[in-house]
C-alpha cells in the first residue's frame, strides 16, 4: 500500500493569536513522569492521588445493541477503581488527575481507531484531540482561523449556539442559500468569487456547516453534494469545520407502514456504519476539514466528551487552548465512556449500539412523519428527513395572513396557547430578528424528547393551533 501523502500546511490562514499559542510551560514537563516510572516528582504541582475520596465508580449498562429500557436486556456493571490499571484503561486515579489536553490516553486511542475504521483519512498526519463536546470544539476550531472583524460562511438557517458564539467575538456571518440537502455549492462559489466586490471585510477563510441532519432543517448531504462542497472549498482555499453530531443518527429513507409487512422487516437495512454517506473528512486531500464528533447524542450529553480529528498541526493547537480553558473532559466521563467501550463493548460493541439508535430514531420519524401526513395536510409542508431529529415545517398561511406584519409570534402564541411547543424559525437566522426574517413562515418540531406516545397529542394540538392560520 503506497504511503499516504501529508496535509496541505493551511497555517498562513492561522490567526495571530493562534500563530502565538504555545503549550501551557508546565504540561511539557508531563512527559518525563510517564516515561520513566522511576523517576521522583517534585516538580508537578499535582495533587496526591491518596487525597481523592473516591475508590472506584460503577455505571450500569445495558448490553449493546440494546435499549436501557428493555427488560430483555443483560446490565454490564461497568467499574473502574483506582490503582488497578488494566491492559486497556487507565486506574481511576488517573482519570482524575490532571492531564495535558489532549485526553487521558486509553480514551483517545479509542477515538483514533474509531476515526481510522469508519472515515479513513486520506493523509498521513492527522491525529484526534479530545473535546468537551462539540460546541466547545467548535469555538476552539473557529478560533484558529477566525478573530474579531473576519466573516463565518454559514447555513442560511444554523444552530443558534454558534450565531450566539461568533456575534460577541466581532465575527460576522455570511449565510449561504440552502435546499434539500444543505449548502447550494454554486451559491457558495458565487459568495466567495464576489467577495471583494460585495464586501470590504478580509476574505472568509472558514466555512461552518453540518452536513448530516442539519440543525435546524434536518437537512443531510448526499455524496455528490459534500464532494461538490470539497471542490468549491479548495477553490478558494476554505476551511470546513465538519460540525457532526448526527452523523451517526443515519437510518435511511421513510417507509410507510402500509408497505412493509412487518415491523422488524421495517428496520432490517439500517445502515450501522458500514453504509453511512462518506463523511467529508474521509475525502479531504488536503487537510482543510476540521471534523467534530461528539458523544452526546450517542451516549448522553451531560457526560460532555468529544474530540475533533484535523491536521495535527491543528489538534496541537487546539490542545494548547485545552490546556488553558478545559483541561480535557471530565476525568469521570472519560473514565465511564473508555471503560465501557474498550473494556465491554469493544468496537463492534459500540457499533451495535450505533444500529439500536438508529432504530430507535426511524422509529420516532416514522410515527411522526405518519401523523404529520394525517393532521397537518394542507398545513405546513416539510421535506422527510432521513437522519437526525428534526422536521422544518414550512407553515402555508393563508393569503389573508400572510398580509399581517408578525403573524409567525401570532402562530407561536396559537401554539403555546394549544398546549404545544416548536421553536419559531428566526431564532435559527444568523441574520437577527429582522422583520423579513420574521415574517418566514418556518418552525422547526424535534421528535426526539417526547414520549412516542405524546406524538399524536402534540401534533392534533398543532394542527388545532395552525387552523386560523392557513388556508
Amino acid at each position: 500500500m503506497p504511503a499516504k501523502p501529508q496535509s496541505k500546511d493551511l497555517s498562513s490562514l492561522f490567526t495571530e493569536a493562534t500563530k502565538r499559542r504555545r503549550s501551557s510551560p508546565l504540561k511539557p514537563l508531563l512527559k518525563y513522569m510517564l516515561a520513566d516510572p522511576t523517576l521522583v516528582s517534585l516538580g508537578a504541582g499535582l495533587p496526591h492521588p491518596d487525597t481523592f475520596p473516591f475508590i472506584s465508580v460503577t455505571a450500569t449498562v445495558a448490553e449493546a445493541g440494546k435499549s436501557a429500557t428493555d427488560a430483555s436486556a443483560r446490565h454490564l456493571d461497568v467499574a473502574i477503581a483506582a490503582r488497578t490499571p488494566t491492559a486497556a484503561t487507565e486506574g481511576l486515579e488517573r482519570f482524575l488527575q490532571y492531564g495535558n489536553g489532549r485526553g487521558v490516553p486509553s480514551y483517545a486511542k479509542f477515538a483514533q481507531e474509531h476515526t481510522e475504521r469508519v472515515h479513513s483519512p486520506l493523509y498521513d498526519d492527522w491525529d484526534v484531540v479530545v473535546s468537551a463536546g462539540n460546541t466547545d470544539a467548535f469555538v476552539k476550531a473557529l478560533m484558529l482561523f477566525c478573530q474579531s472583524g473576519d466573516t463565518l460562511i454559514v447555513d442560511e438557517w444554523t444552530y443558534p449556539a454558534i450565531i450566539e458564539t461568533v456575534g460577541p467575538m466581532n465575527i460576522g456571518m455570511a449565510p449561504v442559500q440552502m435546499d434539500n440537502e444543505g449548502i447550494v455549492p454554486v451559491a457558495l462559489d458565487l459568495l466567495c468569487k464576489n467577495w471583494s466586490a460585495t464586501s470590504t471585510a478580509p476574505r472568509p477563510r472558514v466555512v461552518y456547516m453540518i452536513p448530516t441532519a442539519q440543525n435546524p432543517t434536518g437537512a443531510t448531504m448526499s455524496l455528490q453534494r459534500k464532494q461538490a462542497i470539497y471542490e468549491v472549498a479548495q477553490k478558494h482555499d476554505l476551511v470546513i469545520i465538519e460540525d457532526d453530531p448526527y452523523y451517526y443518527l443515519q437510518f435511511g429513507e421513510y417507509k410507510p407502514a402500509s408497505e412493509t409487512a412487518d415491523s422488524e422487516d421495517r428496520y432490517s437495512d439500517l445502515p450501522g456504519v458500514t453504509a453511512l454517506i462518506p463523511s467529508l473528512l474521509s475525502m479531504d486531500t488536503d487537510g482543510r476539514v476540521i471534523r467534530l464528533d461528539s458523544f452526546s447524542k450517542i451516549l448522553a450529553p451531560g457526560l460532555r466528551c468529544g474530540w475533533v480529528t484535523a491536521p495535527r498541526y491543528m489538534t496541537d493547537k487546539i490542545q494548547f487552548h485545552n490546556e488553558t480553558s478545559v483541561q480535557q473532559p471530565a476525568g469521570l466521563s472519560q473514565a465511564i465512556v473508555s471503560k465501557l467501550i474498550n473494556e465491554h463493548w469493544g468496537h463492534e460493541g459500540w457499533e451495535r449500539h450505533l444500529v439500536q439508535i438508529q432504530r430507535d430514531y426511524a422509529m420516532r420519524r416514522d410515527r411522526f412523519v405518519e401523523l404529520c401526513q394525517q393532521y397537518l395536510k394542507g398545513k405546513v409542508e416539510f421535506t422527510v428527513p432521513n437522519a437526525g431529529m428534526f422536521l422544518w415545517f414550512r407553515v402555508l398561511l393563508s393569503e389573508e395572513a400572510q398580509k399581517r406584519p408578525g403573524v409567525m409570534q401570532e402562530v407561536f402564541d396559537s401554539m403555546i396557547a394549544n398546549h404545544v411547543l416548536l421553536v419559531p424559525g428566526h431564532l435559527f437566522s444568523p441574520l437577527g430578528a429582522t422583520p423579513e426574517v420574521l415574517s418566514k413562515p418556518f418552525v422547526r418540531a424535534a421528535f426526539s424528547y417526547a414520549s412516542i406516545d405524546d406524538f399524536e397529542t402534540a401534533i392534533s394540538r398543532l394542527a388545532q393551533a395552525l387552523k386560523p392560520f392557513t388556508g
